[in-house]
Order: C-alpha cells, then structure tokens, then sequence
C-alpha cells in the first residue's frame, strides 16, 4: 500500500473577511511537534501530514492540524479559510527569509500578487525511474482534479468567470505546468539541471510542474489541485492521486507506454477545468474532445477503479465524489453564498467556519 500525504495552504482572515498578516504570531505560539508552516505571504498558513497508509487515517489527521492552525488563528485575532484566493480585495505582504525576498526582488508584482492556497499531495514511489514513470502517464488525469477541487472564482473583490482563478495566477510563474514526457529519471533530472543552468530560477525548488518527484521525499507530489473549502474533498483528492499513480505504475510495470498528449493540449485542457470547473465542458482525456464534466470526472474514477478497489478505497471515494458533486465544489459554494447574501465579507465567514466544521 502506497503512502499517501497533504500539504495544504490556507488563507488568514480577521472578522470582516479581509486576510490578516499574522502568521508569525500564530506559529510563534504552536506547541511542538506541529507541522504548521510559514509560507511565501504572513496571509498564510501551511499544513502538512504525515504519511498516512489509510485514508480514514490521512483524514483525521488532515481534520486535526486544520483544528489546531483554527485554533492558533484566533489566538491571533484571526479566523482560517480554505479558500484558495481572498474574495476581497487584498495588498499581501511578503513573509520574512531570505529565500522570499530573493523571490520578491527577481520576479516582482508575480511574487507580491501571489497569495494562492493550493493542495499538494504527495503519493510513494519506488524509485526516480517508477517515479517518472508514473510523471509521463498520469499527466492527461490531472486537470479533472482541478476542475474538482477549483475554488478561487473571486480576486480583488470580482467575479473572474473562472472556477479556479489560482491556477491562472500561480501560471505567472515560469516553470509552471504540464510538462513533455521525461522518458528516464536521468533525462528528468538532465531537464531540471538544464532549467537551473538558464539562470532564471532560484533554485530547483521553483520547479513548479503540474507533477513533479518531490525534492525531499521518495514521492511522486502532484501540486494542480486548489487547496479545498471541505476536508472531505481534499480526502477524496487524495485518495484518487493515490490511484492513479499506482494505476500508472501498474501500466509502466506492464510496459504500457507513456502518454503521447502534447504539452499544447495538456494545457488547453487545465485552462477549459480551471474556467469551467465542475459548470460545463472539460476536455476528455480519453477522446481530447468537449465532455460534460460529471462525465469526465466519471472516467477518472473508471480509470483508477481497479486500484481504488485493491486499496479499499472504492465506497469512499464513491460517497465523497458524489456528495461533491450534488454539493458543487468550492467555487460554486462560494458563488451561491454570494447570490444568497450579496457579501463577499459573509462568503469568507460561513467558509471559514465550513474549514473545520464542514458543510452546512
């Protein structure tokens, strides 16, 4: 059984909805042993879990450090949203390191603006070579998982028309996205020394791919998702990337061979979930036609079916996914909140109350 872990990032908010700048002073206070983490703006809070075999037990733990950062934020005069950006207009400030203001001075108004939450989840690999492996497979399946998880339709007080505006803003970045097929774990690494080599990134940290091998750990980390306004959804997000790196793996042990999809379609496809999320068309990995978005996040669950089962993992994801979708995702729960009481202030309240207690 493959471990599974989450990073996810969320937002700081006082009492009118407005991002508060205090997460110095939430995490000066933590107890030790906590995974809370500073992040690139002091508007947010990073979360981690550890790796977890099961994912009732990634989902207590993920409820657990949401609780604890809760509780940490309104020590601080704060409240925590899982919202992936500020519905209300925001000027964020740069977090203190030296590493975040190497990134405020090299890349500007990209760095200042980017106060986006986003879902990493990190799934256990082999080695580099299953690794990659894995990386030139499951690169087609990634943008359904954004159209599930969208939640950041409002930026600077307005409606984008997006369902996912973060990954439209998080694109700004230069080494963002769908990549080609690496093909080895050398040639992977050969293509990131040669990134490094342009002078154009810090360091391999900002290899900011779609899905990328984590530089810490022996794990595949796919980094598309938005970070998600309910705690089941994130489970569910989870639970279905560990899926379908394992259904790749199993394609690759087969000597099945890589995906063909050009980077071009890859990232028509990621644009089409992000503007449309779970309202509408995506494109079809299947077919790289129009679909209907149920219909396609119906062949994602087809398509990892079999390792679903294998893991035990089936009727969960099955009650998450349907539940998701009676519900909407994030973006649209934001967006009926805002039909319902024409205040973007009451859309940040009732999310950051949903962040740990749940739906309504």
């Amino acid at each position: 059984m493959r471990s599974v872990g989450v990073e996810e990032e969320l937002l700081l908010v006082d009492d009118t909805g407005q991002p508060r700048a205090v997460s110095g002073v939430v995490l000066a206070a933590l107890p030790d042993g906590s995974t809370l983490e500073k992040e690139l703006h002091r508007e947010q809070l990073e979360i981690a879990t550890r790796p977890r075999h099961t994912i009732e037990g990634l989902a207590a733990e993920l409820r657990h450090w949401r609780g604890e950062a809760a509780a940490g934020a309104r020590r601080a005069g704060a409240e925590l949203a899982a919202l992936a950006t500020s519905p209300l207009p925001v000027d964020p400030s740069i977090n203190s390191g030296d590493r975040y203001r190497r990134l405020e001075e090299e890349f500007g108004l990209t760095a200042l603006e980017q106060l986006t939450c986003g879902c990493h989840v990190h799934v256990a690999v082999e080695s580099d070579d299953e690794g990659v492996a894995i990386l030139d497979r499951i690169q087609p399946w990634l943008p359904p998982l954004l159209a599930l998880s969208a939640n950041s339709p409002f930026w600077q007080g307005k409606d984008t028309r997006y369902s996912s505006y973060r990954s439209r803003v998080w694109g700004r970045w230069p080494s963002t996205g769908a990549t080609e097929s690496f093909g080895t774990a050398k040639d992977y690494h050969r293509r990131v020394q040669g990134m490094l080599a342009t002078g154009t990134l810090l360091d391999e940290g900002m290899m900011y791919f779609d899905a990328r091998l984590s530089r810490h750990y022996p794990t595949v980390e796919v980094r598309v998702p938005d970070v998600c306004l309910e705690a089941d959804d994130t489970v569910l997000i989870a639970a279905l990337v560990r899926a379908l790196v394992e259904t790749a793996a199993r394609q690759w042990a087969q000597g099945g061979p890589a995906d063909s999809t050009g980077v071009g379609l890859l990232r028509l496809a990621s644009w089409r979930a992000a503007r449309s999320g779970l309202c509408g068309e995506l494109v079809d990995p299947r077919s790289l036609t129009p679909a209907p978005a149920e219909t396609v996040v119906r062949a994602l669950l087809s398509h990892v079916s079999e390792a679903l089962r294998d893991m035990g993992d089936m009727d969960l994801v099955e009650d998450h996914l349907d539940a998701l979708l009676a519900r909407g995702n994030g973006a649209h729960v934001q967006r009926e909140l805002l039909r319902r009481t024409g205040d973007l202030r009451a859309v940040v309240e009732e999310c950051a109350r949903r962040t740990t207690e749940g739906r309504g």
